[in-house]
């Protein structure tokens, strides 16, 4: 893999990881606690901000699997760029579906018991932050 190429596809790859550490892990938790912030309120947000970060994360992984695919990358770089847009599209084409149509009816007012889809969505995101660490790091060893 080439000097450049790795560059790129690290950089966009520890910017990634900056934005799914401060919202999923940071932003996320935190606007639950914030003075009148209820429940349908905090999902409404939720929605909206995960709909952006998931497009952002949507272009931020073509653009790795993109520059990474065209420099002749390591066996570990391939496995790990796999493992990370994998874990996005199962979240996008699996969780997220479900945890929107659980909560449609929260936002419209009913309550409802915690959603164990919410934890997978989770174990999704700390798989994919660990992951996208690891390339980061095979990426400058490159």
């Amino acid at each position: 893999m080439n000097t450049t190429s790795a560059a790129v596809a690290g950089a966009v790859t520890f910017t990634w990881l900056g934005m799914v550490l401060a919202i999923s892990f940071l932003e996320t938790p935190l606007k639950f606690r914030a003075p009148g912030v209820t429940i349908p309120i905090g999902l409404g947000i939720g929605r909206i901000v995960f709909r952006a970060l998931n497009l952002v994360e949507t272009v931020l992984a073509a653009t790795v699997l993109i520059v990474i695919a065209g420099s002749g990358p390591s066996t570990s770089v391939v496995i790990l760029a796999v493992v990370v847009a994998g874990t996005l599209a199962g979240q996008l084409g699996l969780i997220r579906p479900s945890l929107n149509r659980r909560s449609d009816p929260v936002l419209a007012g009913e309550q409802l018991p915690r959603s164990h889809a919410h934890l997978y969505y989770v174990a999704c995101e700390v798989i994919k932050a660990t992951a996208l660490l690891l390339l980061g790091i095979t990426l400058l060893t490159a």
